[in-house]
């Protein structure tokens, strides 16, 4: 786990191509350098007051999954150690060290692949409005936070900017497919199923994420982060009961507190308080150490 506390990078003598709402990504040729920073973002905003341990966490986390599901679907992960990502990135060691990806260089599929196994956030919010989620009828008489009889695939449009958008099954046919988003989904739902054992077993319950995946060299590859608090909802079994939506480990917290401050979600954004920040990096460590086991 790292130490020092990274909010932005500007590394000299590499390129940077993108700068996200938590990771700053740098072109290394037919490679691309991903570093995810302790920036968090809320309500489309990312905030002035950094998470520590945050970038380590997503980093590490990443590559564990990825590690677990190899044998699902290719990922792009080559490595995250920094001494063996070349002289002009070692010589940036002391920044990049435990939150930095080397990763192959993918032709990125627009489709965000959403898995559900419970019933929770705005799919919940759809059931309640429509007894429909992403155009799946849904049972009626469900509670908040049950689980689905089926795993529920459902996709959504990768927005550059702003919200992604929900689609229906039928709608990702259209977009990529009928053959690709049949893979697609089969894909997701199998690697959903192997963290929600893999986090079952040791007392987490994986609710619901959501995953990228692109093409490399022709192949179905998982791309950017998987399985982490920043896309997924995991509940401490310990905490769970149906017809309430548990505490999630990531970034409620902040939500909350900007919530209860009566925040208008429009600049100037609000630091957080100190209480605030560590509630949230502690929940950051625990689901790692906790999967970690």
């Amino acid at each position: 786990m790292t130490t020092n506390t990274v909010t932005q990078t500007d590394l000299e003598g590499l390129r940077l191509i993108n700068r996200g709402k938590v990771r700053d990504i740098y072109d290394l040729d037919d490679k691309l350098l991903i570093v995810t920073t302790d920036r968090i973002s809320a309500f489309d905003h990312v905030l002035p007051t950094a998470i520590p341990d945050k970038g380590a966490v997503l980093t590490g986390m990443s590559e564990r999954w990825f590690g677990l599901t190899e044998d699902i679907v290719p990922n792009h992960l080559i490595t995250t150690d920094v001494d063996a990502m070349g002289d002009d990135v070692r010589r940036h060691a002391d920044v990049l060290r435990g939150r930095t990806m080397l990763v192959k260089r993918a032709e990125r599929i627009d489709a965000e692949c959403v898995v559900r196994g419970y019933i929770t956030g705005s799919g919940w919010v759809d059931y309640q409005r429509t007894g429909q989620i992403c155009g799946i009828d849904i049972p009626a008489g469900m509670q908040e936070a049950e689980p689905f009889a089926d795993t529920l695939f459902t996709p959504a449009t990768k927005a550059e900017t702003g919200h992604d958008e929900n689609i229906s099954f039928a709608q990702l046919s259209d977009l990529v497919g009928a053959e690709l988003a049949g893979r697609l989904r089969d894909v997701s739902i199998a690697v959903y199923s192997r963290g929600r054992d893999y986090a079952g077993e040791r007392g987490i319950i994986l609710a619901d994420t959501k995953f990228e995946f692109g093409w490399v060299d022709g192949e179905l590859t998982l791309i950017d982060e998987v399985l982490t608090p920043d896309s997924s909802r995991f509940w401490d079994v310990a905490e769970y009961d149906v017809g309430l939506s548990p505490p999630s480990f990531d970034k409620q917290i902040v939500r909350n507190h900007l919530i209860e401050i009566g925040w208008d979600r429009e600049p100037p954004i609000p630091a957080l308080p100190d209480e605030i920040v560590e509630r949230t990096a502690a929940r950051y460590r625990d689901i790692r150490e906790r999967l970690a086991a």
